[in-house]
């Protein structure tokens, strides 16, 4: 019975050994695995603002890589049809087919024939600047479009930053608040962490949107360029068709040049009138 008795309570002496050995395994803490959205939700407030700026970047980028493309500048379709029309001077109609095209120099080509058509008698130096001063707008709109990218991959850091500024804020008045050594421990460790995901989400944010700005910025003046040269080919083929204007002769005003001014013809008294024969 006694035997009975020390193997039982050996076996329940050997279980809470055994126990006793795993619980620390068990009680051990165990690192919480955190996605994506669980760190972003840990960076503070200036996180909404970096996530409003993330999106922004995004759609600029996307928009940016449909928008400038060469067709979208200038197109040798368009160009070709622009051609054709202006040495048949059916200007009316280049006019109606730069209102259907969505690009930089159907805008150019339109404002420049508007004044044309509006304006028949001014001189070439007056279209001329027309154009330019076109031209110049559209570079200038195509310029001004990319540097928001810019815009952001400098403010970006700067929002990151301030993130930063408030997590230390905070760290060290955790650390001058608490009054146990562990409570210090944590609150400074959580309050750099704030600070740090808040300077990773700035430079996550800035670099991309700089990155891209100058993958643009190429593309931009490639087709200003581009945009200037055809601007120039166009106003050259009309200074050519200004310079064929008709100009006014005899034949336009229906005259015959031998019929502009009579012969003289002879006196009759100069057979009778001996006194003015030496005249």
């Amino acid at each position: 019975m006694k035997c009975c008795q020390f193997s039982v309570a050996g076996f329940f002496l050997s279980a809470l050994v055994a126990s006793a050995a795993a619980a620390p395994q068990v009680a051990a803490p165990v690192a919480k695995e955190m996605n994506f959205l669980e760190i972003l939700a840990r960076g503070g407030v200036m996180m909404y603002p970096l996530g409003l700026m993330s999106i922004v970047t995004v759609l600029l980028i996307l928009v940016f890589m449909l928008t400038i493309r060469r067709n979208t500048v200038v197109s040798d379709r368009f160009m070709d049809a622009a051609e054709s029309l202006i040495r048949k001077r059916d200007y009316q109609g280049l006019i109606d087919i730069s209102q259907r095209r969505n690009e930089c120099m159907a805008r150019v080509t339109q404002k420049t024939l508007d004044f044309v058509v509006a304006n028949p008698t001014t001189a070439f130096e007056n279209v001329r600047e027309i154009a330019q001063a076109e031209g110049s707008h559209q570079a200038g709109i195509m310029t001004s479009r990319i540097t928001y990218l810019s815009d952001i991959g400098s403010i970006a850091p700067m929002v990151g930053l301030l993130g930063t500024v408030l997590g230390m804020i905070e760290a060290f008045i955790e650390i001058s608040s608490g009054d146990v050594h562990g409570v210090r421990q944590m609150g400074l460790a959580e309050g750099v962490s704030k600070a740090l995901i808040a300077t990773a989400g700035g430079l996550a944010i800035s670099i991309p949107a700089l990155a891209f700005y100058s993958i643009f910025r190429g593309r931009v003046q490639k087709y200003i360029s581009e945009l200037e040269a055809a601007a120039t080919y166009f106003v050259i083929l009309l200074h050519a068709q200004f310079e064929r204007k008709p100009s006014l002769s005899f034949e336009n005003l229906g005259l015959d040049p031998r019929e502009d001014y009579a012969m003289p013809q002879v006196s009759p008294l100069v057979g009778e009138r001996r006194d003015i024969h030496g005249i």
